[in-house]
């Protein structure tokens, strides 16, 4: 848990979300409604309905080249769909630029991580904070509270260029997570550790639902991971839904075991 000590920095939230916003909305959702994509005649995703609320973490799994991301990048708005709705907590969002989806609320890591490698991990964290309107102090505060509670506080001065392929992982989190967001979108978070890191990862992952409240999206090719973190998932082929449910609904269906185990073996 986050400890007292944290408590004023941590719980300023950029999120401006206001009590008119979330009126009558009995739950908090993030939810693509029949959104497709397209890129010339190429089909990136076709059709595709998912949601998810605050405090539950769904799996988005499926083939390279199945769409995850370019879903991903529709509902945290760096590519609109063209056709097809955004919704967050019952308001449509569809279009909306992601520096506004993030103020109300949405982020997401990438998985090429995009650190300032010319500077340290703490100014990393202190850069996106600032957009935010946050004054530089109470910034710089939250980027060490945010450190302390992914366990990287003795990486806060250590330059971007200079990290590990895993700690460049966490940090891209604690970028995302510094905007204590409502929803947290990760791509491909544990790509490159190896089993240790990985089993390391799906606890924070869970602590920071359980810690920050938040609703969790992963895209995630490691499926010992995806079978023990998440309660459901939601699989892509071809950039249209092959199966949904949870993982032992989904193990079980035979479109996935031929799209998917088939493809990745």
């Amino acid at each position: 848990m986050v400890n007292s000590a944290h408590s004023e920095h941590m719980h300023r939230k950029p999120c401006i979300w206001t009590e008119a916003d979330l009126k009558g909305c009995s739950d908090m959702e993030l939810e693509a409604s029949g959104v497709t994509v397209r890129f010339g005649g190429i089909r990136a995703v076709e059709n595709v309905s998912l949601r998810f609320g605050i405090h539950e973490i769904v799996g988005l799994i499926g083939p390279n080249g199945a769409g995850k991301t370019t879903l991903v990048n529709a509902l945290s708005g760096f590519q609109k769909p063209r056709s097809g709705r955004i919704c967050l907590a019952g308001k449509d969002v569809t279009g909306w630029r992601s520096d506004a989806l993030a103020r109300h609320g949405v982020a997401r890591t990438f998985q090429a991580v995009r650190l300032f490698r010319g500077l340290t991990v703490a100014e990393n964290i202190e850069t996106a904070l600032l957009s935010t309107g946050l004054a530089r102090s109470a910034a710089r505060a939250r980027a060490r509270d945010i450190l302390g509670y992914l366990h990287l506080s003795n990486r806060a001065d250590t330059l971007a260029s200079g990290l590990n392929y895993g700690d460049e992982r966490r940090v891209g989190i604690a970028r995302a997570l510094a905007m204590e967001p409502k929803f947290l979108l990760l791509d491909e978070p544990a790509a490159g550790l190896n089993i240790g890191e990985a089993e390391e990862l799906g606890q924070t992952i869970a602590s920071i639902r359980d810690d920050f409240g938040c609703g969790i999206l992963v895209i995630e090719h490691n499926m010992a991971l995806v079978m023990k973190l998440c309660e459901r998932l939601h699989v892509l082929a071809t950039g249209m839904t092959l199966a949904t449910g949870t993982p032992t609904e989904v193990m079980a269906d035979p479109a996935f075991k031929d799209a998917y185990l088939g493809a990745e073996t």
